[in-house]
């Protein structure tokens, strides 16, 4: 079974939630706290090498998560009609990924983040050819991995560093020079355990 049949299937399969604190057990989170709705487009390109995962690495200058992987996508805004509409304006924005292009097969149970979102994963094929264009001011580099790798749970590894004086343990699937952890590596593992279900 090739990984595109893969990732099909595994959208099909019920899967529960996920969040930063899987890992962490201990820290109490407020029963009553209101997320903010956001949405990522979990966007593999078509190559003649075979199917790769396009991911962006932030500008170093931002307030939030400067030089981190991230998958293209941000908050829901009140203008767009879905979270879906919402995950393809920001890859278009964020890396000049024409909507027209993308095939959405289906959507991830939602994520939450340590900084208040609930993350929906949109999960979509992109179909033929476009050249990347990085948004000036947020985006550093776009870049892209091998499906493959990303879809083989071995490549995940849980590490932990210090935060806000707590260990905090979290999930990472480094690739070459790129070290992508955190939320961006907990959904990715979330694909990757649906797929080998």
């Amino acid at each position: 079974m090739d990984d595109v049949t893969r990732l099909r299937d595994a959208l099909l399969r019920p899967a529960g939630e996920s969040s930063d604190f899987d890992l962490n057990p201990a820290i109490r989170l407020k029963p009553d706290r209101v997320l903010r709705p956001a949405a990522v487009l979990v966007a593999i390109w078509l190559r003649p090498q075979g199917p790769q995962l396009l991911l962006t690495k932030r500008a170093s200058h931002l307030k939030h998560h400067p030089g981190q992987i991230a998958f293209p996508g941000g908050k829901v805004d009140a203008t767009d009609t879905s979270a879906q509409a919402a995950a393809l304006r920001e890859a278009q924005e964020e890396v000049g990924l024409p909507p027209d292009r993308v095939d959405v097969l289906g959507a991830l149970p939602s994520h939450e983040t340590v900084t208040g979102f609930s993350v929906t994963p949109f999960v979509g094929l992109v179909q033929g050819e476009f050249t990347p264009r990085p948004e000036a001011g947020e985006v550093e580099e776009v870049f892209t991995v091998p499906l493959a790798h990303v879809l083989n749970p071995d490549r995940y590894v849980i590490e932990r560093r210090l935060w806000m004086g707590q260990w905090r343990r979290y999930y990472a699937v480094p690739y070459g020079p790129y070290y992508i952890w955190g939320a961006t590596a907990r959904i990715l593992r979330k694909l990757a355990q649906q797929a080998q279900a």
